[in-house]
């Protein structure tokens, strides 16, 4: 299922001819370095895959393959997820997540996919806020998150990292917080 079309990138459901180009995704130590901080070994990217990629993502909150329509090359994942509190879910929110091969860093594909999931969760989803966490040091993600607009929420650091909170709220939700 096509979920959402930008000029140049297309968002759908995982399938399994996925499975190689995620797997080298996660065993890379450039993408890993401020998302976990180790490459994955094959056979853990590979269960991380099916159990979290290959069911349907609840409501459309989701991370979705993210695939470069001129080449039709899966190059991904993006979307809005759910913001998770103490107590599970958190109604009315959501996370934004982007992770792109590094072949494709530095064309404004993360700007791209980070703009269609912020107005997909505001305008078809009704969410009235969004929120994101960048790790301190990854400077492309924060230009990334504050060319949309998000606001520095809160700084957290968690076993000797840093992670900056940021969140947008929805313009037209009539929530007051």
């Amino acid at each position: 299922m096509i979920l959402l079309e930008t000029e140049r990138l297309l968002f759908r459901d995982h399938t399994p001819e996925d499975l190689d180009p995620f797997c080298a995704l996660e065993a890379d130590p450039a993408v890993r370095r401020f998302v976990g901080g180790r490459p994955r070994p094959r056979e853990e990217a590979e269960s991380r895959f099916r159990e979290r990629f290959l069911r349907p993502a609840p409501d459309r909150l989701g991370l979705w393959a993210t695939v470069l329509k001129p080449e039709g090359r899966y190059i991904g994942y993006c979307g809005v997820y759910p913001h998770f509190g103490g107590a599970g879910p958190i109604p009315g929110e959501g996370a934004l997540g982007f992770t792109l091969a590094p072949a494709y860093w530095g064309l404004g594909l993360a700007t791209e996919a980070a703009r269609a999931f912020v107005d997909f969760g505001f305008r078809e989803l009704h969410l009235r806020r969004i929120v994101a966490s960048v790790e301190v040091g990854n400077a492309a993600s924060v230009r990334v998150i504050e060319k949309l607009g998000f606001a520095l929420w809160r700084l957290e650091q968690i076993n000797r990292r840093s992670f900056y909170h940021f969140e947008i709220c929805n313009p037209q939700s009539a929530d007051p917080e």
